[in-house]
């Protein structure tokens, strides 16, 4: 993944294009512009920011952009600009994961609040991640008789009834427990626990 924030904004018409590249650029916001959905699809693998795309193009309309970029794993924010007589086509964006619709004309300062919205959400979204792999990472780490260690604590099973379910003493759980906690860099079990549930959502 890039790690350039961009709103990417695609659009068959060359001056909504250029109106929305000076708006967010007033407003400090980097962005880059793509004349249809394909180009689109065609240059960017997998982006870090927003898209902000017309819910009517030729060929591949704002829903189907929505349904190929989710088949494809990318869960980038989009807000969906329509005009009235299109929102059944922005709601079915909605239920294709759109992040927002907006109808035109719209007001500039609605506009800018929305891509600030999905940057953010796209922003923390690349923070859960990070945390996730890092956390996916020291798993890794962790030997076969750590992780089914891990596997108990998850279970809220105490040190006693895990000796007993591994056929080992109080004591070596006891040592595979601080194992398990310097090697996942947990200050506590509820950390612990947070970090283990955390990758099993992710997964």
């Amino acid at each position: 993944m890039s790690g350039e924030v961009l709103v990417h904004v695609v659009d068959d018409d060359l001056a909504v294009r250029q109106s929305l590249a000076f708006l967010l650029a007033s407003d400090g916001i980097p962005v880059r512009l793509h004349d249809s959905a394909a180009a689109f699809l065609g240059s960017v693998a997998q982006a870090a920011g927003c898209l902000v795309t017309d819910v009517r193009m030729p060929r591949i309309d704002g829903v189907e952009l929505l349904r190929r970029l989710r088949a494809r794993g990318d869960a980038l924010p989009v807000i969906v600009m329509t005009g009235h007589a299109d929102v059944p086509l922005a709601v079915a964006a909605m239920r294709e994961g759109a992040f927002d619709f907006i109808e035109k004309p719209f007001d500039d300062e609605v506009f800018l609040a929305a891509v600030r919205a999905a940057l953010d959400r796209g922003r923390r979204s690349a923070e859960r991640d990070a945390a996730a792999a890092e956390i996916r990472q020291r798993v890794a780490s962790l030997s076969e008789r750590e992780l089914q260690v891990l596997d108990e604590l998850v279970a809220g099973k105490p040190n006693k009834v895990i000796a007993k379910d591994l056929g080992i003493s109080p004591r070596t759980v006891e040592i595979y427990r601080a194992n398990v906690m310097a090697k996942m860099q947990a200050g506590s079990l509820a950390e612990l626990v947070r970090a283990a549930l955390m990758v099993e959502r992710d997964a």
